[in-house]
């Protein structure tokens, strides 16, 4: 199963400041809990920061240490969006998760924090 302990921070220089840090990561792989097969996607995050911003290549090997997890769709996206949640405390974070077709259906999963305890 994935380590949140890989996700390091870095203190924001601008805690003051509303702004938006988005974050693509294109390559995205983990695998169905069902069939075994690989499931690709499209990870975009996108977040406002408090205290602290995602060092990216930590942000990268942790999603690639879900590589070989048979894990579903929603709960894969649910379990990143909870780990930067913990890690980073941000204003707001919107995460979502566009999974490439498989069976003729593709699906999307997107979490969203908004700053109210959601």
């Amino acid at each position: 199963m994935a380590d949140k302990g890989l996700l390091e921070t870095f203190e924001n220089e601008f805690p003051e400041r509303d702004y938006t840090i988005s974050i693509r990561c294109p390559e995205f792989t983990s695998v169905c809990p069902k069939t075994g097969q690989p499931d690709f996607g499209v990870i975009t995050i996108d977040y406002t920061p408090e205290a602290k911003c995602v060092e990216l290549k930590s942000l990268k090997f942790y999603l690639q240490s879900y590589r070989n997890d048979g894990i579903f769709y929603e709960n894969v996206t649910n379990r990143i969006f909870d780990d930067l949640i913990e890690s980073l405390q941000p204003r707001r974070l919107r995460l979502l998760a566009e999974y490439s077709a498989r069976g003729g259906i593709t699906t999307n999963v997107e979490v969203v924090h908004d700053g109210s305890g959601n």
